[in-house]
Order: structure tokens, then sequence, then C-alpha cells
């Protein structure tokens, strides 16, 4: 069987205006972590994060306050994915091809879980919008890893955004949740819903453009 080198653990650079703290901060602390402490151990913990936003939503619908537990989950679902591979890399004990289909697996299933987290506090239509929300972001992700088979190159960050801010909105929200309830975000969920789809588009739109541009560069060179 013919060896081919695999590039899915080298991500495109990040151009957000967190990435270069998050960098520096990711190189300063990897030579910190124990040595019993894989980076497949951090890769796993999602399973605990997800389950952990589901939990505390459920719990949600009773009481707001738990939605301080959800932002806890974000911020160590944040933490285990800055270092699960930067950990393999730099120990040069890394798993690259098993971490790049649970690592991005798990991420689909914390975003689900996200949702379904949210879902617990709405009821009728507005419970259905927060649902049809995980198909929309998980497009984002198949997106992500078709382009990435089709051109090679691994792209996570669209439109000056990546998961760190999209963990801080998240994050952002559970604090307006709690302190001002969920009427306020009932009457813009269709709102958002739409802005959401709309980005899909542009990205999806400017994705295929790339990779269109790709191909007519190799037919040309193909028939020049």
């Amino acid at each position: 069987m013919k060896k081919t080198n695999f590039s899915g653990d080298k991500k495109a650079p990040m151009k957000t205006l967190l990435a270069g703290y998050e960098r520096r901060l990711i190189d300063s602390n990897v030579s910190k972590f124990p040595t019993w402490i894989q980076g497949y151990h951090l890769t796993l913990m999602t399973i605990l994060w997800s389950a952990g936003l589901v939990i505390f939503g459920y719990l949600a619908q009773n009481n707001l306050h738990w939605l301080w537990l959800s932002s806890v989950m974000l911020f160590l679902q944040w933490f285990t994915d800055c270092f699960d591979g930067a950990l393999g890399r730099h120990r040069d004990t890394g798993i690259p091809k098993w971490g790049f289909f649970m690592d991005h697996l798990l991420d689909f299933v914390f975003m689900a879980c996200v949702f379904v987290g949210y879902s617990f506090l709405l009821t009728g239509i507005n419970k259905d919008i927060v649902l049809l929300l995980i198909p929309v972001f998980g497009t984002f992700m198949v997106s992500s890893f078709l382009s990435f088979g089709a051109t090679g190159e691994f792209k996570i960050t669209y439109l000056a955004t990546g998961p760190t801010e999209i963990r801080i909105w998240f994050i952002v929200l559970n604090t307006l949740l709690i302190f001002f309830g969920t009427a306020w975000i009932e009457k813009i969920l269709v709102y958002i819903l739409i802005i959401s789809i709309v980005f899909l588009c542009i990205v999806i739109f400017r994705t295929q453009k790339h990779i269109w541009k790709i191909d007519m560069q190799d037919k040309a060179n193909r028939t020049g």
C-alpha cells in the first residue's frame, strides 16, 4: 500500500483577533503538563464536557445559574482542545490520524450538545430553531473537512472567526441568559438562524470558488 503524507494535524494559519495570543499561550505552557497526561487523554475529555453541557442545560430549566457550569464546560473544552495536538507534537508522541478523526468527531458532538443544552430552555418553535442550528453549524464543519479533502489545506477559521471566538460568544450568551432570562433571545432566534445560514452560504460560495480555481488551473496545466 502506498503511503501518503498526512497533513490533517497541520491547520492553515488562523487569522483571528485572538489567534496570536492563543498560540503564545499554548507554546509557553505545553511543556508544563505532567508526563502521565497524553494528548489523547485531553481529546477524550471532550466526552465529559459534552455530557456536562447537556446535564447543566437540563438543570437550567429550573435555575438559569446552572449555565455558569455550562460556561465552565466551554472553557474546559477550549483548554483541552488547544493542548491535545500540541502536547503530542511537543513530545513527538502524537497519533495524528487518530487525533484528527476523534478530535473533530468530538468537536461535532460538543457543538451539538451546546444547542441541545439550550433547547431545554425553550419551547415550541424556538426550541425547533435551536435544534435547526445543529445542522447549520455542522455544515460549517463538513465544509471544512471536504475542503481539506479537495485541497489538502485544513482551514478552520472563516470570516475572521474561529472556534475560540465562537466559544466566547456562547459564554457571553450564557451570561446574558443568566442575568436577563430567555425572553429576549426568543425574539431574535429566527434572525440568528437566518444570519447563520447567510454566513454559511458565503463560506460555501467562497470555498467552492477557491476549489474551482484550483481545478481550472490544473486543467490548464494538463492541456497546456
